[in-house]
């Protein structure tokens, strides 16, 4: 990768100019020609707002065609690609473009009016809209009669995009995607899991973190397949699909809503489909048990973080196991460790360690916390439990930091019991994840009233609805006299995921 991902994707492009790229419901077709050259277009206009390789360009956009194209410009021009979820709120949106410092914020037409208040307040970036509708300010710098700037040279280790993550403190931490870790993955993804030119994806996913944009997209770009554009997963509609694709990419919750139509076993069954593949967040055993019944498909289910990509997959040919997140990919590392730091053996749970040529660069302007996270060796702690079996299959139980994985986002509870420690009358929280159905894991907070006061839930949820997006904002409250805590004065959230275990049920 001696000048950097574009490259390498701009020449899988010329071997398929005219092959659709993206294919609508509608049966509107994009090329891939048509995608690289917008995105030549489009860098060019990135160029008009004064940014040069290594500078950040933040977009809060909905899902569309035109968010790929800005990645691939970011890409052309060597700049850092740095989506955001619409779901954030105005806080939230603020915190992190005061610590990206982006040259640019495009946003969707709907958030002007929140951007120039963040700007008010002292930011130092411009503002331009775009709707998914191929609209907005933005179009006002596209000219497709100027010159176009040359595609810049970018090292492996360069940064191409910064995706922030929740942090236990309360603060997300922008994590530093190289070329090297998007473009590597992609390769080894594309052998891995047996894409070629005749693959077509379904893509139901989101596509402002790592799974929908940087697994889903850079594997299609990397192995010249196409896919099929949903803008939002609906199960009528990807139904309908089935038979003009090959693989689909989800999460539990999108697997869970499929099940539960009554069309989809015999549609599966009498589509082109060869793989279905789940990330994101734990599938239940018994739901990958009833898709095979119902199907005859074996989910295979991978695992991965924002910080690694993919790390770990069931094979394409082989084995796949219920509960299991298969070996390590090729190229990629992972041991487990005790309390001491030191290596165990198989079948034993400790903290799961990773190394590999996907793992990402650090934490932007935060070298504490990078260090942090990396043992003096140069493995990366991911807090995650889990063992390693006889066959090298690794299994996941459990989370040392207590991330609550919920409809496959991540959600850190310090961040949302800061904002319900700060509702009067309010002693204290907890907030944690406990099973659910159609998510994964419910958000639920256990609340602890001032001596006297009276709060509803209502309340409460009403009090954080514009501090934090909607996954984080918890599904239930719970009352409690008070928290349960060791010997050391710890609240013991297991106690809590124990007591409420079947809250959702």
């Amino acid at each position: 990768m001696d000048k950097g991902l574009f490259v390498e994707i701009e020449a899988v492009a010329r071997q398929h100019a005219s092959k659709p790229l993206i294919q609508f419901t509608d049966g509107e077709e994009l090329t891939y020609q048509d995608i690289i050259g917008k995105a030549a277009l489009f860098s060019a206009a990135l160029a008009k707002f004064g940014a040069t390789p290594g500078d950040r360009i933040a977009i809060q956009v909905e899902k569309s065609v035109d968010m790929v194209v800005l990645y691939l410009a970011c890409l052309r021009s060597g700049l850092i690609y740095l989506p955001m979820n619409m779901a954030y709120q105005e806080s939230e949106v603020a915190y992190l473009l005061s610590d990206a410092e982006p040259v640019v914020f495009i946003c969707d037409p709907s958030l002007e009016a929140q951007a120039n208040s963040i700007l008010g307040e002292g930011a130092d970036f411009k503002i331009v809209t775009l709707s998914d509708q191929e609209d907005g300010s933005f179009y006002e710098f596209v000219d497709s009669r100027g010159d176009l700037p040359p595609i810049a040279t970018c090292e492996a280790d360069d940064v191409a995009a910064i995706l922030y993550t929740s942090g236990t403190t309360g603060q997300p931490k922008g994590a530093m995607l190289t070329h090297m870790n998007l473009g590597s993955n992609a390769k080894v993804l594309v052998d891995a899991w047996g894409f070629s030119e005749q693959d077509v994806l379904l893509h139901v996913l989101p596509i402002f973190h790592a799974h929908g944009m940087f697994v889903a997209i850079n594997t299609i770009l990397m192995s010249g397949a196409s896919m099929v554009w949903m803008a939002k997963f609906d199960p009528d509609v990807a139904i309908e699909q089935l038979p003009k694709t090959s693989v689909l990419m989800g999460v539990p919750t999108i697997y869970g809503r499929l099940l539960g139509h009554a069309g989809f076993a015999s549609a599966a069954r009498a589509s082109n489909m060869r793989l279905f593949i789940s990330g994101s967040a734990p599938l239940l055993a018994e739901n990958w048990h009833r898709f095979y019944e119902d199907t005859g498909f074996p989910i295979l289910e991978r695992y991965g973080m924002t910080e690694i990509l993919m790390h770990t997959s069931n094979p394409l040919n082989g084995d796949r196991r219920a509960g299991t997140v298969g070996p390590t990919l090729p190229g990629c590392e992972l041991r487990v460790v005790g309390a001491d730091g030191e290596a165990l053996p198989v079948n034993e749970i400790g903290e799961m360690g990773v190394k590999g040529p996907n793992v990402f660069k650090g934490y932007w302007r935060n070298p504490e916390k990078t260090a942090e996270e990396f043992t003096p060796d140069g493995w990366l702690k991911t807090g995650d439990l889990g063992l390693v079996d006889e066959q090298g299959y690794i299994h996941i139980t459990g989370r040392a930091k207590d991330l609550i994985i919920t409809g496959g986002y991540n959600v850190y509870p310090k961040e949302v019991e800061l904002e319900i420690d700060k509702i009067d009358g309010i002693e204290e929280s907890a907030v944690f994840g406990v099973p659910h159905s159609d998510f994964g894991e419910g958000v639920t907070a256990a609340v602890v009233l001032a001596a006297g006061k009276e709060i509803s839930e209502q309340v409460i949820l009403s009090a954080i609805e514009d501090k934090l997006a909607k996954f984080k904002q918890p599904k239930s409250i719970v009352y409690v006299s008070e928290l349960p805590r060791n010997a050391l004065g710890k609240i013991q959230k297991n106690s809590l995921r124990d007591r409420y275990a079947d809250l959702y049920n």
